[in-house]
Formats: C-alpha cells, sequence, structure tokens
C-alpha cells in the first residue's frame, strides 16, 4: 500500500485492502492530503473481511477537530467559540490519536481538571462537546470506527438550587434604577428573557404590544406578549436600532447583589429569568406555557420551577385513582 508522486502532477493511491489477493484500487489526487485521506478511507471501509482486525485510526484529534468543524462546526451559532474549546482540550489531553481515545483516558482527562480545579460541570461540558465531534464525523462517514465516549456516564451533579427575587426585593431593586437600566430590567421581570436578549433587542422587535426574541441560545425565535404600559415605556423616542443603548451589566449585578447577598453563586442578573418563572408558576401559571414563554426545548427544564406551583402536591390528593372509590377501602 502506497501513494507515490506523478512528477508534478498529482499522487497515486495505489491499494490492496484485503491484501495482496485482494481488489487493487488505484485513484488519482492533486494534493498528497486528499491522497492520504482517501487511502485512511479506504483502509477503514473497504476491508469485507469482519474477522480481520480493522487498522486503529492514526490521525492526531486536532486532525479530527479540524475535520469536524469544516464540515459541521463552522455552520454553528458558537462553532467558532466551540473549536477553540475543543483546541484547548486537545492540548490538555496531548493532542492523542484517535485510537488513543477511550473512556479511561477522557476519565485521566477529568481527573486532571478536576486537579486544577476545574468544576464537574464545566467537565461534562467537555465531554458533550469532544462527544459531539465524534457522533458527527461517524454520521457523516469520516469516522468508522466505535465511538469512544459513547454510554460513557458524566459526572454526577448535586441539584442546583434556584434563587430568585421576592416582591419587596423586586421593589427595592427597581427604586434603585432609572432609564435604560429601569426599562431593561422590567422587561426582564415581565417576559423571563435573558439578560443578552434584551441587550441586543431591537426596536422593529417590539410590535403591537409583543417582543419578539431573535437567535436565542437554542437558535429558535419567540414572542412574549407584555402589557401596554410596559410597551410604551421601553419603546418611548425609540424610532429605531437597539432599544437599550446604555446598559451596564455590572451596575445590574452590583444592585441586585446590594438587596439579595445571598443569592446562589453564579446566577447574579440571571436571577430575572427564574424570578419571572418563579412567581409565574406561584401565581397559579401553566407549565407548558412557562416552557414556551421561557423557549425551552424540554419541558424537563421548565419542571424545576414546578414546586413553585401552589397546588403541587395537594394535586396528589386532589386527582389519585382512589378518588370516588372509597366505598372499596
Amino acid at each position: 500500500m502506497s501513494i507515490k508522486p506523478l512528477n508534478g502532477e498529482g499522487y497515486m493511491v495505489d491499494v490492496r485492502p484485503q491484501g495482496r489477493q485482494g481488489r487493487r484500487i488505484r485513484k488519482k489526487f492533486k494534493t498528497k492530503a486528499e491522497a492520504q485521506q482517501f487511502e485512511r478511507w479506504i483502509i477503514a471501509t473497504q476491508n469485507n473481511k469482519d474477522w480481520v482486525a480493522k487498522p486503529a485510526d492514526q490521525r492526531a484529534l486536532t486532525e479530527l477537530i479540524e475535520l469536524w468543524f469544516q464540515h459541521h462546526g463552522q455552520n454553528l451559532k458558537d462553532g467558532l467559540k466551540t473549536v477553540h474549546k475543543l483546541r484547548l482540550m486537545a492540548a490538555k489531553m496531548g493532542d492523542p490519536k484517535a485510537s488513543q481515545i477511550t473512556k479511561a483516558s477522557f476519565s485521566d482527562y477529568r481527573v486532571l481538571r478536576l486537579a486544577e480545579g476545574k468544576k464537574a460541570k464545566t467537565i461534562n461540558l467537555d465531554q458533550e462537546k469532544l462527544g459531539a465531534v465524534f457522533s458527527v464525523l461517524i454520521e457523516l462517514g469520516h469516522y468508522h470506527g466505535e465511538h469512544p465516549l459513547k454510554e460513557m456516564k458524566k459526572i454526577k451533579l448535586p441539584a442546583q438550587e434556584m434563587g430568585f427575587l421576592t416582591r419587596e426585593e423586586i421593589n427595592s431593586l427597581l427604586a434603585r434604577l432609572e432609564g435604560d437600566q429601569l426599562k431593561a430590567v422590567k422587561l426582564c421581570l415581565a417576559t423571563g428573557a435573558r439578560w443578552g436578549e434584551v441587550v441586543k433587542l431591537r426596536r422593529e422587535e417590539v410590535i403591537g404590544n409583543k417582543v419578539t426574541y431573535l437567535n436565542t441560545k437554542n437558535n429558535k425565535n419567540r414572542t412574549v406578549p407584555i402589557s401596554t404600559e410596559l410597551c410604551a415605556q421601553i419603546t418611548d423616542s425609540i424610532q429605531n436600532d437597539r432599544l437599550f443603548a446604555n446598559l451596564n451589566y455590572r451596575y445590574i449585578r452590583d444592585r441586585i447583589k446590594e438587596i439579595a447577598p445571598n443569592l446562589p453563586a453564579g446566577q447574579a442578573v440571571h436571577v430575572l429569568r427564574h424570578t419571572f418563572a418563579s412567581h409565574f408558576m406561584m401565581n397559579g401559571g401553566n407549565i407548558l406555557a412557562l416552557q414556551r414563554i421561557l423557549g425551552h426545548s424540554s419541558i424537563l427544564q421548565t419542571m424545576a420551577y414546578a414546586h413553585f406551583a401552589p397546588d403541587y402536591l395537594q394535586d396528589a390528593v386532589k386527582f389519585n385513582p382512589l378518588i370516588g372509590n372509597n366505598n372499596h377501602e
């Protein structure tokens, strides 16, 4: 098996993937890189002798990452950010060959990252990203080995505490704000929007007392109605372009910490979204409606707020199958 240069006219792949007595395959390519990629593909896929071990994939992890980015990642909303993290991950792992990536080797990587002080949630996200590289390449026919992380369990995380502001804290926060800061916070509390969605909101996305958030975290648009009064407040004198030109994340975060210093770590301004959802359920809102308002792709995400419903547990008494059958006790 070999790749032969053709005196400046490209390269010839000349292989017999099934051995000396097997079928000979020859194909010409303009570049050596294309020829090498074809040779690897032939070796990995054209051996029909299932009892003979197929050659291990000798490509480096970085090569697989670049292949993933070329065929899939560059089309993702956060593709550049993701590929950057994958490259850092590969460097941290020593840029192993594909055949060297196993559950055991990734377990060693997790131990290393934990020792460096990284949170388990961050390491689980690393596992998701690397697993997605193999899943995509397998689906597209660019990787022919077994998925090395398939069925590997993630680090189990404790249930995250859900913080929210009380009515008194909400009033105190609003009293400390003015201008765009006040309007933006009100909109978060009225629609459950993420701070980043409100920051980039434009005038043309608020029509008829409805706010439409575009290009959201899950790449879906969603529309949420607001009151006539709030609509007038946030659009007053704004003809086009961004609704809130003078927002300061750190200022809002510091005001929230002043009125609610004991919120769970890491929630900060995101607590406005939790506050909307929590009060929505406490006031009798429907969990399915909340899912649509928040833009959750799965009801399981929204169920984190279900316990705020005033009759959440009482429904077990009201609607269990023994109701109406007491005479059989």
